[in-house]
């Protein structure tokens, strides 16, 4: 039995959770999310608290145990609290502005990146240099940010790049002069 699945999950009194049919439905204060749950995860719901189960335990199942667990916590507390994650966008000339539905970014190319930006997040410019992204889907989020940070990936001799908030970039040494 997966460490991870066994811990119960403690539901918000804002949020309301619905599992008919093999389809989890959470409904909290930011949105509503659904995901479809193979048959074979076990799911019961008490008062204030859901535990996830197996039907059948084959080394398969045992995988999803922990999986299910987490990504049925994560809707929990993205309807609730919602998830923010901070892009800086390091390098001379960098700089980011929304633009009705769109992202643009100037990163040093000939002409400006547009990015559509998905209507489950919400994104915040702060001086130009700082974009912060909230959503409560965890999933979308992540890949939408990976997505603004492949225009340009931070590199390791000038440090210049889109970089998370606190990620550190290793630095190399450039050419050594004869």
């Amino acid at each position: 039995m997966s460490r991870i699945g066994k811990l119960p999950i403690n539901i918000p009194e804002n949020v309301d959770v619905n599992y008919t049919n093999s389809e989890m439905t959470v409904k909290g204060k930011f949105g509503i999310l659904k995901m479809e749950i193979p048959n074979v995860i076990n799911i019961t719901q008490n008062e204030g608290e859901i535990r996830i189960g197996l039907n059948e335990e084959r080394k398969d199942t045992k995988a999803l145990h922990g999986l299910y667990r987490t990504l049925i916590n994560n809707m929990i507390l993205g309807v609730s609290k919602q998830f923010d994650l901070t892009l800086i966008l390091k390098g001379v000339g960098y700089r980011a502005v929304v633009q009705g539905k769109e992202l643009v970014l100037s990163l040093g190319y000939s002409h400006p990146v547009n990015i559509e930006i998905p209507k489950e997040i919400s994104v915040e410019v702060v001086q130009n240099t700082t974009i912060n992204l909230k959503s409560c889907d965890k999933e979308l989020l992540g890949l939408f940010a990976a997505n603004i940070r492949t225009w340009r990936q931070p590199e390791p001799y000038k440090g210049k790049g889109i970089l998370y908030k606190g990620e550190q970039i290793i630095r190399k040494a450039g050419k050594s002069g004869k």
